[in-house]
């Protein structure tokens, strides 16, 4: 699992699927995504240290112990070891080879010392993690079957007046205009109905699936957290795209052609396959008006 940016539009991409992935190359796919999602993960970040300055904590100074579940390469644990300096930062993910990036990453960075990781997968395997003042965890609840048992097995591990961060839901990102020349107007909205149609049933395909409402702040407040609040952030990269962004938007949307292309009538399908073709002159890579717009909303809740 990852908190960083994995595949279709809308959603993160995980474990039931990740034998299939070759990491080697995909993991600079995921840095690339997770870095160019970092103003949003800043802005988080400051936003965290001020709840629990809020309620009573000492702020970022007295954080002292930090959980990133679903951490992929390590994009945001090593910036969360940035905001909360203080702070020893466990970068947990399923994947070895994602989690070899993270090291590679933390040392780069200078926070080799500060930064280590675990090899586990939510919810099994957490027991040895042992408390922290602040979890944080990115598009990984939605890949386990059962989210309630999972939030609360991730509040187990609060510390007193520690912060639990989910950041599931906000609003798909949109890259295209309604009329993008080729093919029928609206395509956009198109691909994200079928990528919700992909995203139930993979959800529904899950290991223990359980049909819970997605109610974060109420699935908080269930494992015993007090005080939920909300707040979405936004990422707002207008056209023209750098080359990095157009690349990033470029895999989006090839991830989306590979997971639910088969679900696009002919017309549609063939508008992602031009504009996921690099040679293609009408394709991503060279479309002025190709932008970012996505919000991604946190729900946090404290322990007593």
């Amino acid at each position: 699992m990852s908190n960083d940016e994995r595949s279709a539009p809308g959603h993160g991409h995980g474990p039931h699927d990740s034998a299939h992935i070759d990491w080697e190359v995909f993991g600079p796919v995921l840095e690339q995504g997770a870095e160019l999602h970092t103003p949003v993960h800043e802005q988080a970040a400051v936003w965290l240290g001020e709840l629990l300055m809020a309620q009573g904590g000492a702020g970022s100074e007295g954080v002292r112990r930090v959980l990133d579940i679903g951490s992929g390469p390590g994009v945001v644990s090593c910036l969360l070891a940035r905001a909360f300096p203080a702070a020893e930062v466990v970068a947990v993910d399923a994947n070895a080879a994602l989690l070899e990036r993270a090291r590679g990453r933390a040392g780069h960075l200078g926070l080799g010392d500060r930064v280590r990781t675990h090899l586990a997968e939510l919810p099994d395997g957490l027991d040895a993690l042992g408390g922290a003042d602040l979890i944080w965890s990115s598009k990984a609840l939605h890949h386990v079957g059962d989210q309630r048992a999972a939030v609360a097995a991730l509040a187990g591990h609060l510390r007193p007046g520690g912060l639990l961060a989910v950041a599931e839901g906000g609003l798909a990102a949109r890259y295209l205009p309604r009329d993008i020349g080729i093919g029928r107007p609206g395509l956009q909205a198109r691909l994200d109905a079928a990528g919700e149609e992909w995203f139930t049933e993979m959800r529904t395909a899950l290991p223990d699936a359980a049909d819970d409402i997605e109610d974060w702040p109420a699935l908080l407040a269930d494992a015993g957290l007090c005080t939920p609040c909300s707040r979405s952030f936004l990422l707002d990269l207008p056209a023209p795209l750098s080359a990095e962004a157009r690349a990033y938007v470029q895999e989006t949307l090839t991830r989306g052609l590979d997971l639910y292309g088969d679900r696009l009538d002919e017309d549609d399908f063939t508008t992602l396959a031009r504009l996921t073709d690099p040679d293609d002159a009408a394709g991503i890579t060279r479309r002025p008006d190709t932008f970012v717009l996505s919000a991604q909303t946190v729900h946090t809740a404290r322990a007593q």
